[in-house]
């Protein structure tokens, strides 16, 4: 048996238990659920760990195949695209200020972490703008073809 299909076997069986504790979820119903401890552990529980269990595998998959993926291709153009992203990063948190802000729950957020989300954003913005002009050079090219 190919490991693509013991991966397939694999996933409906873990897609079917995933139903099952969801079918309990919405048998009992909200209400039940937040009015008693014990029904959150007992319900809430099991499907939180099977969703724990895939992310953990797919995150794992996923370093695993990226890192046979660089040296398998040219780690030269990976270099070069992880390196313009660290400029995307730097440039956006130059750009961001950073003040101390009250949260509505009357929590302080710190200077520096107002700064990173203001990067977080501004490198949001850099990306998607990037991404939007390279569909319409695209779309351009495209058509003077």
């Amino acid at each position: 048996m190919s490991l693509h299909k013991i991966l397939k076997y694999l996933a409906l069986v873990i897609g079917v238990i995933g139903m099952i504790f969801l079918g309990r979820i919405i048998a009992t119903g909200d209400d039940a659920i937040k009015a008693s401890a014990d029904l959150q552990g007992s319900h809430l529980d099991p499907y939180m760990w099977i969703a724990y269990l895939v992310l953990a595998v797919v995150i794992l998959l996923v370093g695993i195949f990226v890192i046979v993926g660089l040296f398998r291709g040219n780690i030269k153009n990976t270099i070069i695209a992880i390196g313009s992203f660290l400029v995307v990063i730097v440039v956006a948190y130059v750009l961001s200020d950073g003040t101390a802000t009250e949260l509505k729950d009357g929590s302080m957020l710190s200077a520096s972490g107002d700064h990173w989300v203001g990067a977080g954003l501004i490198t949001f913005y850099i990306l998607a703008g990037i991404a939007i002009a390279a569909m319409v050079f695209s779309g351009i090219k495209k058509l003077a073809k």
